[in-house]
């Protein structure tokens, strides 16, 4: 689809701000494997309305623009735009170029002069190439006519080698005039220059979408050689602010953030609807600022992004209300290869159990207690299980966050598990082709669709246990494990099975799988789930009181129960349980 087009979409629908992304193609073949799976990730993550790739100087970089420009069309989800230079390019092989853009299924071309190549102080044209950009334009509409999406480059401060700034309008002007959709401006760091810009463009009939460029600052070294090279006024107050920190990138790097988030609002504010974000490749940074900005819907998944395991797509689902605890489980684990978790012959594997201790999280333990109150019964237990669910309390042991939407679907069969005392701390319904923007259960980018099949985990009583299995038994499409604190791991699961509990279908993507259920990682959770009754909650009490002796006993004797209805279409996991309640014991008093 042409950007344009896209852009016209959002205004019409009111879907604005927008924004985007720029990257460059790295030199090294490992670099160029990393980049792409931060397009990916970025482009999952932030949805961006498109992307663009580079092309160096004298198309030094080519044939790594369109294979990082193709393999983004096709991959990503995301539009992608490719630039394309007139220096050292003649239109043999400009036409080489664009059909090689055509056979990617790139669309969209951004038309530039470009710099003079390396060891060469002075632009000049190509024989039988072009001299302008708004040469370049004109030949791709004509020769084209309407298949290629065009954009230009604009400068709010003037071009270096056009002073005078009314005359760059006017070139500006030609441009658009010879057939560019849109323009994207140089960075700049001042937005009253911006503005006077915009408001000439529009004065002169400049009448298509001026999308403002962002460079966050990164460093102080490269903001320095980057402004000197472009030529752009730097604000007296910015300068003095980094002259304080110059030395420290870290703080370079948050004052970047918000430098470019506050003028990101006051651009926003001007009535400007949509930004590109020069990413120089990296990815912190715009994506704090979107966050800043409360534009971006970062929803990779039914996971939450955490820092530091950003890059696991699949994960189990075990730690779905654990995010920071399983950070702290896998810090020192080795990769997580193909949904599962490291072979168990890695050296890594068994680094040893840090549990989460309560002191970290809150050291004021009455608002525990004032939370959990002090048990005295299997009874008191389950009513605190209650009140979680009912929203009626926030902090939960075995969650480090507040219930997602999506429980909503399934809080009465929830609450009837609970009231037999089938102590939920993990769920999630089913789900059969919702759309991908659904507010319950959707995720990831527009236009996909959702698959869950209905899950549950808890602990139950030992006394529940065989009558539990028997009823399960008797349901094929059950996949069900358990186990006590000191195991072993049983069920209908065979070792090595891996069972995709969550999926989706995304136009250009293959099917994403995040999150899963296997023998190890649960085998690895449940050492976690059992000692948070003791760690967490029997912690915040005496040692020998009633409370704490309570919660002991419920780690010792009780199982961990995990459960999946794999048929997502017609399953019945509440019948089951409904069949189980039927034929439960009386719960024995602790």
């Amino acid at each position: 689809m042409k950007i344009i087009d896209r852009i016209q979409q959002c205004t019409s629908e009111g879907s604005i701000p927008f924004y985007s992304f720029e990257y460059f193609p790295p030199k090294t073949e490992q670099a160029r494997d990393n980049l792409l799976d931060r397009i990916d990730r970025m482009a999952f993550n932030l949805h961006p309305l498109f992307i663009d790739v580079t092309w160096g100087a004298g198309g030094s970089t080519s044939q790594a623009t369109l294979a990082i420009a193709g393999h983004a069309q096709k991959y990503s989800g995301c539009e992608v735009m490719m630039h394309l230079t007139c220096t050292n390019m003649t239109r043999a092989e400009i036409d080489t170029a664009l059909e090689a853009a055509k056979k990617c299924g790139i669309v969209n071309i951004l038309a530039l002069r470009g710099d003079p190549p390396a060891g060469q102080e002075r632009w000049t044209a190509a024989e039988g190439g072009f001299e302008y950009a708004c040469d370049l334009v004109a030949y791709i509409r004509e020769k084209y006519e309407g298949y290629f999406g065009i954009a230009v480059a604009g400068y709010p401060e003037g071009h270096l080698q056009t002073p005078d700034r009314e005359e760059d309008l006017c070139h500006l002007k030609h441009k658009v005039d010879a057939g560019a959709d849109f323009v994207i401006t140089q960075l700049f760091y001042d937005t009253a220059q911006f503005k006077q810009f915009y408001t000439r463009c529009r004065e002169i009939g400049i009448s298509c979408p001026i999308v403002p460029g962002i460079l966050p600052i990164q460093t102080f070294q490269s903001f320095e050689r980057m402004t000197k090279m472009c030529g752009v006024h730097v604000p007296d107050s910015l300068i003095e602010e980094l002259s304080h920190i110059r030395q420290d990138d870290e703080k370079v790097k948050q004052l970047g953030i918000t430098f470019a988030a506050n003028m990101c609002r006051e651009l926003l504010e001007f009535g400007i609807p949509g930004l590109h974000f020069y990413t120089m490749n990296l990815e912190r940074s715009v994506g704090q600022i979107l966050q800043a900005l409360n534009i971006a819907a970062p929803r990779a998944g039914p996971w939450r992004t955490v820092a530091g395991r950003e890059d696991n797509e699949v994960r189990p689902i075990f730690w779905s209300c654990k995010p920071k605890s399983y950070i702290d489980r896998t810090v020192d684990w080795d990769e997580y290869p193909n949904g599962r978790w490291s072979d168990s012959r890695s050296p890594a594997y068994d680094f040893g159990y840090h549990s989460v201790n309560t002191q970290k999280i809150e050291p004021n333990l009455d608002v525990f207690r004032k939370q959990w109150g002090e048990p005295q019964s299997i009874e008191d237990i389950r009513e605190v299980f209650l009140r979680f669910l009912g929203g009626k309390i926030q902090k939960f042991p075995w969650s480090e966050e507040e219930l997602v939407a999506e429980t909503n679907l399934i809080m009465g069969s929830l609450g009837d598990m609970n009231r037999k005392y089938l102590l939920t701390i993990t769920s999630q319904p089913q789900v059969n082709a919702a759309p991908s923007t659904d507010p319950e259960v959707g995720w990831g980018p527009e236009n996909g669709y959702c698959y869950q099949k209905a899950f549950v985990e808890f602990f139950c009583p030992p006394e529940f246990l065989p009558t539990l299995v028997q009823v399960f038994a008797r349901h094929p499409t059950l996949s069900y494990i358990y186990t006590n604190a000191q195991g072993p791991v049983q069920g209908n699961m065979k070792d090595g099975d891996v069972n995709a509990v969550t999926w989706a279908i995304f136009p250009n993507r293959e099917v994403k799988q995040p999150t899963i259920v296997d023998l190890q990682s649960f085998a690895a959770w449940k050492d976690e789930a059992f000692d948070t009754w003791t760690s967490i909650w029997g912690w915040i009490y005496e040692e020998g009181s009633r409370a704490r002796t309570l919660l002991q006993q419920v780690k010792d004797t009780f199982y961990l129960v995990s459960v999946v209805e794999n048929d997502f279409v017609k399953g019945n996991l509440p019948a089951v349980f409904e069949e189980a309640f039927a034929q439960l014991p009386p719960v024995q008093v602790l």
